[in-house]
């Protein structure tokens, strides 16, 4: 293997510095938002191809018909929560969180009791199963209180904020701990619930492939079942199974996310946040979150992409047969690593490969370029148009010495010419002789012919090579018609300016010859 020049050392380190360039640009947020879009894809892609099997979560959603069974507003509903939650606990649920904020005050100067029915629904479902009431936040980020009995009834571990953390295009993809001021640890709804149900919770990207799509049970249906004790439809809903009651209204509570798990709707993209949470809790109590791999990965692959692709892109069709596999390999174990519970951002990595393989490439065309140029200028006045093409195209090869090939060679030379030169001063014997054989050369070039030599007054040309010809002998016949004719038009130019006229002689040859 050769030794890297200078020019190879410093091409090598700008190529470092673009991929590291790459690598960085890949917090920038447009390219971050385009593998989140990636991601997303991938999830649909994965959905369809390789559906999963998920921890049940039951939805007990508040939709439009449960507004119109209670038309009181929500503030006064704690009849119907406790009534939901004792038809929970009768139902033998496993756990419960609860995707609303319950009112800091005491409602009872407007529903007399409301309070203590509310409070005894929390207690009798507490006894059955852990249960998790919602907090929300202002824009202070402080916790926004809760009426102290209803935490009391819900106990010291029963309560966990609803918000999640948005990327930076405000879709939701990602659960986290630390979503208090400065990267704080805040109690969650899904990490509070997963906790108690022994599963201690760890921060990652949501699995939107995993699992069917949810539907919902709603909130008036658990309420009646409970009134009129259908015992057998609450545990045929309810028993062993997680539960989450929230909102599943069409404008309330929406949240963009990568697939719209909700099965009662049919488009993607804006979800009810409860889904959000019941898959978080999904995968939780599941396989897991998906953990992003170490930037260092990225960096490390990113620049072994760059400088494999620096070497195999010296060769545009290896280098673009090897780029197309490896961004299929990428692919590959992009959606693989999801499977398997890791995440591993593709675009650093192939656009650290693409921008290889362009810089080489172009660098290349440049070099190509400017060597040409040098081949031209170096030999356009010396060799055939012919032979400066092979030259230019690269097809000399050392080999071409063997090869016979059938030629036609054309032999010419002016006839007296010594008697005409002894009377002409050696510059305008010169400055004839350059005038004749432009003329010839251009007429032996334009049929496809090869100037070998010039001897004196005569020229020596060949038919069929390198540029091998369909009839050489008739090129040759042809370029020596085209000869004459040129002849005759130089002669038109000598009598006007009142010197000697030229005659030539021309002679053909057909046969096989080596040509090298």
């Amino acid at each position: 293997m050769p030794r890297p020049t200078r020019l190879d050392r410093t091409l090598m380190a700008i190529l470092v510095a673009l991929a590291l360039v790459l690598v960085a640009l890949h917090h920038a947020p447009p390219i971050r938002e385009l593998e989140h879009r990636i991601l997303d894809l991938a999830f649909q892609v994965r959905r369809s191809w390789a559906p999963t099997e998920a921890p049940e979560v039951v939805l007990v959603g508040v939709d439009e018909a449960t507004e119109q069974a209670f038309p009181e507003p929500f503030s006064l509903w704690h009849r119907h929560f406790s009534d939901v939650f004792a038809g929970l606990a009768l139902g033998g649920a496993r756990g419960v969180g609860v995707d609303f904020a319950f009112p800091a005050r005491s409602q009872d100067g407007i529903v007399p009791g409301g309070d203590a029915e509310l409070v005894r629904g929390i207690l009798l479902l507490r006894a059955q199963a852990p249960v998790v009431l919602g907090v929300t936040v202002d824009s202070a980020f402080q916790a926004r209180p809760i009426f102290p009995p209803f935490l009391a009834a819900a106990g010291p571990d029963g309560f966990g904020m609803v918000l999640a953390p948005t990327d930076s295009d405000g879709w939701l993809r990602r659960f986290t701990l630390r979503g208090g001021p400065g990267g704080s640890l805040v109690p969650t709804l899904a990490g509070v619930l997963s906790q108690r149900l022994g599963t201690p919770p760890h921060e990652g990207l949501v699995d939107f492939s995993y699992g069917a799509p949810f539907s919902y049970v709603p909130f008036h249906q658990v309420a009646s079942w409970q009134r009129s004790g259908d015992v057998r439809a609450l545990r045929a809903t309810f028993e062993h199974r997680v539960v989450l009651v929230g909102s599943v209204l069409p404008r309330e509570d929406r949240h963009p996310m990568a697939v719209n798990l909700a099965g009662w709707e049919a488009d993607y993209g804006e979800a009810p946040g409860l889904i959000f949470h019941a898959q978080v809790l999904r995968c939780l109590l599941g396989r897991g979150l998906i953990r992003e791999v170490p930037i260092g990965w990225v960096w490390t692959l990113s620049l072994a992409m760059a400088f494999g692709f620096w070497r195999l892109s010296r060769r545009l069709i290896f280098g673009s047969a090897g780029l197309g596999a490896a961004w299929v390999v990428l692919a590959m174990a992009f959606l693989l690593g999801l499977g398997h519970g890791y995440y591993l951002p593709p675009l650093a990595s192939a656009g650290a490969g693409l921008a290889a393989f362009v810089g080489r490439t172009a660098w290349g065309a440049i070099v190509q370029a400017r060597e040409q140029r040098w081949l031209h200028q170096a030999f356009s006045g010396h060799v055939s148009p012919a032979i400066l093409r092979e030259i230019l195209g690269g097809r000399l090869a050392s080999n071409l010495a063997g090869r016979r090939v059938p030629i036609c060679l054309l032999f010419s030379d002016i006839r007296g010419f010594t008697t005409l030169s002894e009377a002409m001063p050696p510059e305008a014997v010169i400055a004839l002789l350059n005038r004749y054989f432009t003329r010839m050369a251009e007429v032996v070039h334009a049929r496809g012919g090869t100037v070998d030599k010039y001897m004196g007054d005569g020229l020596m040309a060949f038919f069929g090579a390198p540029e091998p010809l369909e009839n050489p002998s008739l090129n040759a016949f042809r370029a020596a018609q085209d000869m004459l004719d040129a002849l005759l038009s130089l002669n038109q130019e000598l009598t006007t300016e009142g010197r000697p006229l030229l005659a030539i002689g021309i002679g053909l040859h057909h046969g096989e010859a080596a040509v090298g």
